[in-house]
């Protein structure tokens, strides 16, 4: 397995310690004044690393010509798994609207479903596209920042994650339809 592979295994293994982190008892996500406790700190950097060797991963896989059908497919999903993740306990804790998350786990798993068609009926594995890297981006630092509770942002009153998370919102939505869009042939060749 390169290195590359390594990193998104990597972040597949951190989810579970973010969700230790998370789901400790008699941790509150505030502690004083709005600002986040200790373990959302601690979690908010493991997502954070974990958001790191998505970048990393890319970045060497294309530099040495590392790029792999297991990379195309797991690297995206790892993302999804993470994201999803993160977003149903910012949920849970009254952080995020419900709504938010349901649109946003609605379509991570509407375009796992169109990967594993594409794969299906033309034997090769879609790799992320711009909107797709947009969207995970976008929702990441979104992420981020709300589980700071938007620290250092909150210090002038300025709801910095929230911001971010419907300029996620959007991107999810538009790139969602940008994957359906250009790969909808799959659709009229199994009609």
């Amino acid at each position: 397995m390169n290195l590359p592979n390594k990193l998104t295994v990597f972040r597949i293994i951190l989810i579970p310690v973010f969700v230790l982190l998370l789901s400790w008892p008699g941790q509150d996500a505030t502690v004083l004044f709005g600002n986040p406790s200790l373990n959302w700190v601690m979690a908010a950097i493991v997502f954070a690393v974990a958001c790191l060797t998505d970048f990393l991963d890319g970045q060497i896989a294309r530099r040495r010509h590392l790029v792999t059908n297991f990379g195309k497919f797991f690297d995206p999903l790892a993302d999804k798994l993470l994201v999803m993740t993160a977003l149903i306990y910012l949920t849970a804790f009254g952080d995020v609207p419900a709504w938010v998350t349901t649109v946003i786990v609605i379509r991570e798993l509407a375009v796992t479903g169109l990967r594993t068609l594409v794969v299906e009926n033309n034997g090769t594995v879609l790799a992320a596209a711009w909107p797709g890297k947009i969207k995970t981006f976008s929702q990441m630092f979104a992420i981020f920042f709300l589980y700071l509770k938007d620290w250092p942002f909150s210090l002038v009153g300025l709801p910095f994650g929230e911001g971010l998370l419907y300029i996620a919102v959007f991107f999810t939505i538009y790139s969602g339809i940008d994957y359906f869009w250009q790969n909808r042939s799959v659709f009229a060749d199994g009609l």
